[in-house]
């Protein structure tokens, strides 16, 4: 099997997954997924698709993201897993389309317009 090559994005971070036969290793930015992303939460999103498809023991993957927060940066690489997963074997696209993982999320932080203070909020206004 030859390395699968994904990007997956989230808000303004982009991930970029290398997926290859082993031992389930995952490495982001050279170090390891415990400590890159240090709370449960963010470690079980980027471990969801590869529980639900039953390969967590069967892939190294090697990550590169920027961009963005710790948040936005891990549902980054959990889309880009996911998409590699469907390339692997067409029938995980049938477990994880209705778990949502499959769905580049659209939501952008909206700009801040002139004349304003932020993107809706107003200066304060004085009528006298």
């Amino acid at each position: 099997m030859e390395v699968i090559h994904k990007i997956g994005r989230r808000k303004t971070a982009v991930a970029r997954v290398y997926v290859a036969e082993g031992k389930g290793n995952i490495t982001v930015n050279k170090k390891e997924l415990n400590t890159y992303f240090p709370t449960a939460t963010l470690q079980y999103k980027v471990n969801q698709p590869l529980v639900l498809t039953e390969n967590a023991e069967n892939f190294d993957i090697t990550v590169n993201v920027y961009g963005g927060g710790i948040t936005g940066q891990a549902e980054a690489v959990r889309l880009a897993i996911s998409r590699a997963m469907c390339e692997l074997d067409a029938e995980n696209r049938g477990i994880l389309k209705p778990e949502g993982l499959l769905t580049r999320d659209p939501r952008m932080v909206e700009r801040k317009k002139f004349g304003q203070k932020k993107a809706r909020k107003k200066f304060q206004f004085s009528k006298r």
